[in-house]
């Protein structure tokens, strides 16, 4: 079986089914969100309880991040893709059905484990792949899986225009999500893994003080993602009061943003900078954050998400590649340090924003966002290469990684 470079001839191959892949595990995520005010007024709950509900994905997620390896080994990334995608779309279809937010958090933490299982294998892939063909891929990668957000917010805006129930939504969509994993991925062969560079890090990593820097870059691009993603169809719907497709076109305007932006940021990159391009992004995302706390139309209000999703683009790929460069560790050290602490943002974010947005407005949960893009500006240093000490070893190149 051949294992070397991908020869010329076949180079497209490879690219084109890692896209797939980001494309369809998206698809399959976002179908949810834009029916979750569905699920908050049929289960008669406010912001709070849902906030609280919705931390069962990331949960689960977690679960799978640190459990998961093994499985992987023993059966392959192929399998893993075949079985997950259609498991994360069928229990999200069954999630439309809960009565409770108990019920909603446990069937959401048992999708987080297909979704931890799926983010480890689609970037595992990218990455190998990238290093294969010797040229950059993560970026675009991930332009597919915001694409994938974005043709799922439209599907979910028209249907719920045309009184479509949830269900009845996802499940369709998970049919025809599955037959094209099953269609496109069927043959996909694994790539093999990068060489070895030092030792596999550690389940649990201890942060230094330049990673919780990079950290606090983050936190901005993260907390605001996520609140697109889980609020931005209900603040819409109650700030507004507009029709369902225009809520659904908040989530998806924003999804689309992100996917462009991604889609040509490495060229911008390697002309201008890091330092460069991500001083440029935190003030189009605070611009963002600004519209959508003080939006006094709907118009302004979908185009502060748009900012959002463009400011908060390659915010944490940039972070990524800050916490390879380091050298006072082993890369891989870094950069399991950076993705395990930033990921506590998912975990806590959603019941800080529905805890605002029940007991203050849904405003204000928005605008907490506004302090976090001051603290990634004071933090934009932490993107600058480190030297290598006396006697230490040079950074390597990597290229800009991330976690969907």
């Amino acid at each position: 079986m051949r294992t070397g470079v991908l020869s010329a001839r076949n180079r497209w191959s490879p690219r084109v089914r890692i896209f797939a892949m980001f494309f369809l595990y998206s698809l399959a995520l976002g179908g949810i969100f834009p029916r979750l005010g569905d699920l908050q007024l049929s289960m008669g709950i406010g912001e709070g309880a849902l906030g609280a509900a919705l931390v069962g994905m990331a949960f689960g997620t977690q679960i799978a991040f640190m459990f998961v390896g093994p499985l992987l080994l023993r059966f392959g990334h192929r399998a893993a893709l075949l079985v997950c995608i259609p498991f994360l779309a069928l229990f999200e279809t069954i999630a439309t059905l809960s009565p409770t937010p108990l019920v909603l958090f446990t069937l959401l933490a048992i999708c987080g484990l297909a979704v931890g299982t799926i983010e480890l294998v689609i970037n595992l892939e990218a990455d190998r792949t990238e290093h294969l063909m010797g040229r950059r891929l993560m970026n675009r990668a991930h332009a597919f899986w915001s694409l994938g957000f974005f043709f799922a917010g439209m599907v979910g805006a028209g249907l719920k225009q045309a009184n479509v129930s949830a269900f009845m939504h996802l499940c369709v969509m998970g049919i025809l999500v599955s037959a094209a994993v099953f269609m496109l991925l069927g043959k996909y062969r694994q790539a093999p893994p990068r060489p070895e560079h030092g030792v596999p890090a550690p389940r649990f990593v201890r942060p230094t003080r330049g990673i919780l820097a990079i950290v606090g870059f983050t936190l901005s691009a993260m907390m605001m993602e996520g609140a697109s993603i889980d609020w931005s169809v209900i603040y819409m719907r109650d700030v507004f009061g507009t029709a369902p497709f225009i809520n659904g076109l908040a989530f998806a305007i924003g999804a689309l943003a992100m996917a462009l932006t991604r889609f040509f940021a490495d060229g911008y990159i390697d002309r201008y900078g890091a330092g460069s391009v991500a001083r440029l992004l935190v003030l189009v995302l605070g611009a963002g954050v600004v519209l959508v706390t003080f939006a006094s139309h709907p118009v302004l209000a979908i185009l502060g998400f748009a900012f959002i999703g463009m400011g908060g683009s390659v915010m944490f790929p940039l972070a990524i590649s800050a916490a390879a460069q380091m050298t006072d560790r082993p890369a891989a050290t870094n950069v399991a340090a950076l993705a395990q602490l930033s990921f506590i943002t998912f975990l806590v974010a959603p019941p800080i924003l529905g805890f605002v947005a029940q007991n203050f407005g849904i405003r204000v949960s928005f605008g907490l966002g506004l302090p976090m893009v001051v603290l990634s500006w004071f933090l934009l240093f932490t993107l600058a290469p480190q030297k290598a000490k006396m006697g230490g070893s040079q950074p390597k190149k990597r290229s800009h990684n991330e976690c969907a």
